[in-house]
């Protein structure tokens, strides 16, 4: 089957082939993969910044935003048919009997740094024809939902850092403050791509007034996208940190979406009291940075401030992920699909992997 791969050993990356997987436990599903969708930590694989092969492999499939039919089932399965739509999760326990979060199942806070990773480290990934898995990685997916399933992965990061959020500001009794009872909180979002629209997305349907500053980086239409769902966009190209804050006043949350660091860290002065900040974006390889240390250390401490980061997900946060992106179709259909800007063929992958097509919110591969 084909399959898109990158060689760390002679840096080299493309569609080669490699053998079909089959059921080798009676509790696997086997998916044929209808979408991928290529994110910022594809194109770093793919240029070598990390990525481990397998154990024994000298390549590794990339992928890990999904969606795929399920075409056989192992005698034990008893949650998925033949036919059925599902998303599998990415990270797998680092399988340490000290790492409790692995042996309850939330390996995405695993502490040993020994997980591994469907298409980035150490496990093979979804940019393929066809896959197996075992039935507890994977979440079901309404049939209604086939065109935009792809953006479930993506959105999972929102859906765990807000469940975050939800039980951090528990530590505030005096006000109402849970999922659709965030009037009045304002909540500013950095950065413009998948990650950052989807969770600008999220924090509109938990009810907080919502802005989002990024550049439009070569997509001007992405402004109209923002504010069909309710969201103000800011360009930074041309408003000043020091301007937006003046014009939207105090920021309860700031959801950081973008990697960029400089930026993070000036923003992280402008977070009001008892707010929070959450970290998504990981930055590159690059040099150290100037900030006010001493500002934010004193402000964070002074006006009981929390900054928290937060990367993959737990099986739960697929499935409120499901719940969520069939109520933003429900409410922005148009947003929603905008989203995905162009489908490329597997053959074709490595025209958005390595950065040569158009500007892109969010390109798919789709495997037929």
């Amino acid at each position: 089957m084909k399959a898109v791969a990158v060689k760390p050993s002679d840096k080299s990356f493309g569609v080669i082939d490699v053998p079909e997987p089959s059921l080798s436990s009676p509790t696997q599903v086997r998916l044929h993969m209808i979408d991928v969708g290529i994110c910022g930590t594809d194109k770093e694989i793919v240029a070598f910044e990390y990525g481990e092969p397998p154990a024994g492999s000298d390549y590794l499939i990339i992928g890990h935003e999904s969606l795929g039919e399920v075409v056989a089932v192992g005698p034990a399965v008893q949650r998925f048919k033949v036919g059925d739509l599902a998303i599998p999760s990415v990270r797998r326990p680092c399988g340490k009997p000290r790492c409790v979060p692995c042996a309850v199942g939330r390996q995405d806070f695993c502490f040993t740094g020994e997980f591994t990773e469907r298409g980035i480290k150490q496990a093979h990934g979804y940019m393929t024809e066809y896959v197996v898995e075992e039935e507890r990685w994977i979440t079901l997916v309404p049939a209604r939902l086939r065109d935009i399933a792809v953006l479930v992965e993506p959105l999972t990061i929102a859906e765990k850092a807000m469940k975050q959020l939800w039980q951090i500001q528990q530590r505030l009794p005096w006000i109402e403050y849970g999922p659709g009872r965030a009037q009045g909180h304002n909540a500013l979002v950095l950065g413009a791509g998948p990650v950052g629209i989807l969770g600008a997305m999220k924090l509109m349907l938990s009810g907080f007034p919502t802005y989002l500053y990024s550049k439009l980086s070569g997509m001007p239409e992405k402004k109209d996208l923002i504010e069909s769902i309710g969201v103000k966009f800011i360009d930074s190209d041309s408003v000043s940190i020091d301007q937006l804050i003046a014009d939207i006043g105090e920021v309860d949350v700031i959801y950081e979406a973008v990697g960029a660091s400089g930026l993070a860290f000036e923003m992280l002065e402008h977070l009001d009291s008892n707010g929070v900040f959450i970290f998504t974006g990981v930055p590159g390889r690059k040099g150290p940075i100037e900030f006010h240390a001493d500002i934010v250390m004193r402000e964070m401490v002074l006006r009981n401030q929390i900054v928290f980061g937060t990367v993959n997900a737990d099986i739960g946060a697929f499935a409120d992920a499901i719940n969520d992106i069939e109520l933003c179709m429900s409410r922005w259909p148009d947003a929603v699909r905008g989203l995905i800007t162009k489908r490329y063929s597997i053959e074709d992958a490595g025209v958005p992997l390595s950065g040569k097509g158009p500007p892109a919110i969010k390109n798919v591969i789709s495997i037929h």
